[in-house]
């Protein structure tokens, strides 16, 4: 099993010739950070320290969603793998640990619901058309989730209706410790409930605060927003999460070509929060889409629509 990136650098860099490689490494991940052009010699020394980790621990390790020290991890492995970002944003592989090897985060959702139907909350019986209405009143329900739900809406809403403009770094900072330490039974059903008339819908589309964490006043061109992406360690990683397990097919039952419909909407509610933060386009539909624009792309125009389609055409999502 592969471990995680944070024990694996500590046994590399007890080692004497493993630190040398990985420290080589480090210098060459800081040369592309700083979009630095690295010479024929430097490229090959830089996949040779790569090819030289061998069976090393690094090689293999993975980070986990809701880790401590996840931005660490995260920039461990972008060390590590820093030649996988060549030329291309097609990332390859995820960072993140498979799912189904994490450890199963236990919920009270069922003791919940139960609540929610029994007579001590017969007041939300009118809930009943608003399945987005009553997923909110669940989620008030754990004092977890009522206090980084109210945590972010706070951070999101300032601002709002005035000349300030909101922090949308801290917005998506909220966004991101909401759906990373609540549990998915609470998170999915806020997201994704279902809704049959454009009340609900609205308050679906309006679930992350739009008006801070995904709208700008004009929409920027698609390729601005991925270089964005690109050049953070948390938003690189959800990218290649959500890259790896959305993968279109059109012959499989769901779309799907790893047929793992619950970890691509894992990986889309982790791009919540990002610099390439998507939402539903509107209230009368699930139609999601990022905020922005392919006009302008000049000879980069299928590139663009290639990242935009990963949203707005993905069968998988």
């Amino acid at each position: 099993p592969s471990s995680d990136c944070v024990m694996a650098e500590q046994l590399c860099l007890s080692d004497s010739t493993c630190n040398a490689t990985y420290r080589t490494l480090e210098s060459c991940a800081l040369a592309k950070s700083r979009l630095l052009s690295l010479d024929h010699d430097s490229r090959v020394r830089c996949l040779n320290a790569e090819l030289d980790l061998g069976n090393s621990s690094l090689l293999h390790c993975r980070c986990h969603r809701r880790m401590k020290r996840q931005e660490h991890c995260l920039r461990i492995f972008w060390t590590v793998h820093s030649s996988m970002t060549d030329g291309y944003f097609n990332l390859e592989t995820s960072p993140y640990e498979n799912p189904a090897n994490e450890e199963h985060w236990k919920t009270d959702y069922n003791k919940l619901a139960a609540l929610v139907s029994g007579k001590n909350c017969s007041h939300l019986a009118g809930d009943a058309t608003n399945p987005c209405l009553r997923a909110t009143h669940v989620c008030n329900l754990s004092k977890k989730c009522f206090r980084l739900r109210t945590d972010y809406a706070s951070i999101c809403t300032k601002g709002a209706g005035s000349e300030d403009v909101c922090d949308r770094r801290k917005c998506h900072r909220g966004l991101r410790n909401f759906f990373e330490k609540v549990p998915e039974d609470f998170t999915k059903r806020i997201l994704f409930c279902p809704c049959q008339d454009e009340f609900c819908g609205e308050r679906r589309r309006k679930t992350i605060v739009p008006d801070c964490s995904f709208q700008y006043n004009t929409k920027p061109n698609c390729l601005w927003l991925l270089d964005s992406c690109l050049e953070d360690h948390i938003c690189k990683s959800r990218l290649a999460d959500f890259q790896q397990n959305c993968q279109p097919v059109d012959m499989s039952p769901d779309g799907c070509s790893l047929h793992n419909h619950a970890a691509c909407l894992q990986a889309y509610m982790g791009m919540i929060g990002t610099p390439m933060t998507p939402n539903y386009v509107s209230n009368s539909s699930v139609e999601v889409s990022l905020w922005c624009t392919c006009e302008n792309s000049g000879n980069q125009k299928e590139k663009c629509d290639q990242i935009l389609g990963m949203f707005e055409s993905n069968k998988c999502l």
